[in-house]
């Protein structure tokens, strides 16, 4: 039996009324009367069947605009001018009550981060279900109608998996979970809060092409809140670009793209990667001198099942890559293929089950912690976390010092020089040396976080995802960054990502892996231009914007 999305009679609505209408909408928080402005004086307006997208970095607004679309403003926040209109019904001054009667049958939110929005200590239809409920459904019939929902979002195997708890699936899957409890009130308005920005880019592609089927098969409208200027194009049919709360520029994708009329978006633009165009690191003379190699190695893990049994996962299989001075390596891959595996075995964190690592000629593996311990000096690492790898504790002096008091290199005052040298290579003032980790934005802890690792002079860094928790113009600073101090400093970098269009901005050497093993591997320029295997060519395929020509 097929699902069919019919809203609930109590919403019905002319066919041809906007589903959502925001007029002069503007949103405070704090203190009546000296309330700080978050959004100020928007209008926008969401047609049947049209998909709009919000767009802006972390702070435009962008999500504050829809959570008071849908009555979800956080303690402390509140309408301060304007009005809302939803499915024809005025909702700016609407309580929670009457909100409830319009979550579902007209308006579902699938929001940005599954593990918070779901509830671990209940299976996936028991969630499901709840929403399946609220529409009336007899309760024989709820059983049926949630392997349905789940089957239209995209879950496969839908009868085992609304037996599962949300930590049994993968990321993609409980994003699909999410759409799915969304859709269960059959609404007219789906509102997506950044629902790829936690996922893989072949992952990411899947889950917004269903959301394109689910629109089109429906009639169901949408309003996408990205950071990803690349993702709005590909997808809207109306984009809406937010900054500081305002609406800076709005329109036909395809007609901003091609001339952007604000210098905001101009700039979102330039620091979208593959929007038209990729760019590419300097060229760099070849070389042969090796800076660390990867012979063989294969790594197993070893679990215990609940019977005594042990089962064997291999996640590295044979994998062999040279690291070329004054180069960058990445490696390339969905989660799970063994990309940071990798990196963790290259510091000495692990060991392979066989094969080796070597830095400079010395085998990392065999080394003795004395020895590894003066390797370290020579190789670092940067996480993808900026705000996990700080000590809150720390200020921005105490963090950046941290390693050179570790291996008692200068006295205190030759270290604060030395910390306020590394601060201005990364490009951060040397006012922020007493501010702490929680003071600073994404992107200047990231910033923090490089100056930490570049503190004992390096030749070598290991990058995990070093970009993939920040907002798209942020990511393109910290890749300028990158490429600067490596030719400044003649840094070596081995770059973990599953985004091909981030490695291209900094990557001589590609490796793409897929299930442990290498599966192609060159130039990068060879790689893109050429690509020879379907994961790869699948990799290329989910850049957002690619494919879209950009104005001068």
């Amino acid at each position: 039996m097929a699902l069919t999305f019919t809203p609930a009679p109590a919403v019905l609505a002319p066919p041809d009324q906007a589903v959502l209408e925001i007029d002069e909408l503007s949103v405070g928080f704090g203190p009546k009367g000296r309330e700080r402005r978050v959004v100020e004086n928007l209008s926008l307006t969401v047609r049947p069947g049209q998909v709009v997208a919000l767009v802006g970095e972390s702070g435009s607004g962008k999500s504050t605009t829809a959570h008071a679309a849908l009555g979800l403003l956080p303690a402390g926040g509140r309408i301060v001018g304007g009005r809302i209109t939803l499915g024809g019904h005025d909702v700016t001054n609407a309580d929670d009550k009457a909100f409830r009667q319009h979550r579902g049958p007209l308006v579902g939110l699938v929001p940005q981060d599954p593990m918070v929005a779901l509830n671990p200590t209940l299976r996936i239809g028991e969630q499901v279900a709840e929403a399946v409920r609220r529409r009336g459904v007899p309760k024989r019939s709820v059983a049926v109608e949630v392997s349905e929902v789940l089957e239209r979002a995209g879950v496969d195997n839908p009868t085992v998996k609304a037996r599962q708890y949300p930590h049994e699936l993968s990321g993609g899957q409980r994003q699909r979970v999410l759409i799915a409890i969304a859709l269960a009130g059959h609404p007219r308005l789906l509102v997506a809060d950044e629902p790829t920005s936690a996922l893989d880019a072949t992952v990411q592609r899947r889950i917004l092409d269903h959301l394109d089927r689910l629109v089109a098969d429906s009639g169901t409208s949408l309003l996408l809140i990205t950071h990803d200027l690349g993702i709005a194009v590909d997808r809207a049919d109306h984009l809406v670009v937010m900054s500081e709360g305002r609406i800076v520029e709005q329109g036909r994708p395809a007609e901003i793209v091609a001339a952007p009329q604000h210098e905001y978006t101009q700039r979102l633009l330039d620091a979208a990667p593959g929007l038209g165009r990729i760019r590419r690191p300097a060229p760099v003379p070849p070389v042969d001198d090796v800076v660390l190699r990867f012979d063989g190695v294969s790594k197993e893990f070893t679990s215990r099942s609940g019977f005594g049994s042990r089962s064997r996962a291999r996640v590295l299989d044979d994998v062999t890559l040279d690291v070329h001075r004054g180069r960058t390596l990445a490696l390339v891959g969905e989660s799970g293929s063994g990309k940071t595996t990798a990196l963790r075995i290259a510091m000495g964190l692990e060991r392979p089950t066989s094969g080796r690592v070597l830095f400079d000629g010395v085998d990392v593996a065999s080394s003795d912690r004395r020895e590894l311990r003066a390797l370290r000096r020579r190789f670092q690492f940067v996480h993808q976390n900026p705000f996990a790898a700080l000590d809150p504790k720390f200020s921005v002096r105490d963090l950046v010092a941290e390693p050179l008091e570790s291996f008692r290199v200068g006295d205190r005052s030759s270290r604060t020089v030395a910390v306020t040298k590394l601060l201005d290579q990364v490009a951060l003032p040397a006012s922020y040396l007493g501010r702490r980790a929680a003071e600073l934005s994404g992107g200047q802890r990231q910033r923090v976080a490089i100056a930490r690792a570049l503190a004992l002079e390096p030749e070598l860094l290991l990058l995990d995802e070093p970009v993939s928790a920040l907002d798209v113009s942020v990511q393109a600073q910290i890749l300028d960054l990158l490429v600067d101090l490596q030719s400044e400093l003649g840094l070596t970098y081995v770059l973990v990502s599953h985004d091909l269009a981030v490695v291209a901005e900094v990557s001589h050497q590609l490796a793409v892996l897929d299930g442990g093993r290498i599966v192609e591997s060159g130039p990068t320029q060879q790689v893109f231009d050429h690509p020879e295997h379907a994961l790869t060519r699948a990799l290329l395929a989910a850049v957002p914007g690619l494919k879209t020509e950009v104005g001068a």
